[in-house]
């Protein structure tokens, strides 16, 4: 495997990372409340990096991903990307290709998932779904949902169709989140049945990137925030139990890291990855938490402070443990998977 980046891939980081750090600045994430910032998906989408992500593969949208992690910034990037245009570029039909990824790369139109299958939505023969995602991110922003149906059929269905409710819904992130409503709403198909476990697991990979971002910009600000704090007339960085701490905090995030890369590099390969990109949504999850828990703590009292950038990694962090699948979840999941797929054993075994 080959986790160094393209000349193209490395670009678009570079560029991501400057767009994001000159607009989503503290001052105006804590203007844009719970919805999204308008003028930073416009700032991306016009330099193509929406776009771009047909082009770079998964493993580049990981690391434009981690670039927006660093920064908590409110935009629908990785659900437009994971739940949009991988997915449709990879099992849309040439026309449906034709006619939606344009308006995807530029921003025209937003794409986001109800994941993972809950058995809640059923299809009629002729395509129309009913029921309820209970919590689906981005919705607010979105003009096309992702979903599977009970079989884990995938279809595509525009939030401004008849029959499509989508009521607000606060979360632990301020993910401009709300309720799906589906009541006969028209939808098309997208795919066969492979279509459901592969696009799970590009979810499952691009938001582990997008945490392995939030715990590096958490734990950033907490080195930057315990060399200049003094105590007792020296640094809280030169206690042993605060080195220890950070230093555990940046081997979970080196550990997020490099299953998210793993996965990202295996699909983008067209190799097996159900396991692997499980392994890195544990990683996420499970280390995710530990780290922005430390973020947070090593802010001392700062860190009790609703409005310190840090608690924003912190509300990201806890949700994305969730999201998709929690700790214990995943793990069931990976363990049934890789029992399922162990060699028989002989009779006198």
């Amino acid at each position: 495997m080959d986790f160094h980046p393209t000349e193209e891939q490395a670009a678009a980081a570079d560029l991501a990372a400057r767009i994001f750090r000159d607009l989503a600045t503290h001052e105006r994430l804590a203007a844009a409340g719970t919805g999204s910032d308008g003028e930073l998906w416009k700032a991306l989408t016009a330099a193509g990096l929406t776009a771009a992500v047909e082009e770079i593969g998964l493993l580049g949208l990981v690391l434009l991903l981690e670039e927006q992690g660093r920064t908590t910034a409110q935009v629908p990037y990785a659900a437009t990307c994971a739940y949009g245009i991988l997915p449709i570029a990879a099992h849309g039909s040439a026309e449906q290709r034709a006619r939606l990824l344009p308006a995807l790369g530029s921003g025209e139109a937003v794409a986001t998932g109800a994941f993972p299958a809950r058995g809640r939505i059923t299809a009629s023969p002729d395509g129309r779904l009913t029921g309820t995602a209970p919590v689906v991110p981005w919705l607010r922003d979105a003009t096309h949902v992702l979903l599977p149906d009970a079989d884990r059929v995938l279809w595509l269905v525009r939030t401004d169709a008849p029959g499509v409710g989508t009521p607000e819904v606060e979360t632990t992130a301020p993910w401009s989140a709300g309720r799906l409503i589906l009541a006969g709403a028209e939808a098309e198909r997208l795919g066969d049945g492979r279509a459901y476990g592969e696009v799970l697991a590009t979810a499952r990979t691009a938001f582990a990137g997008l945490q392995a971002g939030v715990c590096a910009g958490s734990l950033a600000r907490a080195v930057a925030y315990t060399s200049t704090r003094e105590q007792f007339g020296r640094p809280l960085s030169t206690n042993q139990g605060v080195m220890l701490r950070a230093a555990d905090a940046y081997m979970d995030t080196e550990a997020i890291r490099v299953t998210a890369y793993e996965a990202a590099w295996r699909i983008d390969e067209g190799l097996p990855a159900r396991e692997h990109a499980l392994t890195a949504a544990w990683w996420a999850s499970e280390a995710g938490k530990r780290v922005v828990h430390a973020g947070q703590h090593l802010h001392g009292g700062m860190g009790a402070d609703l409005d310190h950038p840090v608690h924003r990694h912190f509300l990201w962090g806890r949700q994305l443990d969730a999201y998709l699948g929690c700790g214990s979840e995943l793990l069931a999941e990976l363990g049934a998977l890789l029992s399922d797929h162990a060699a028989p054993q002989g009779e006198d075994a």
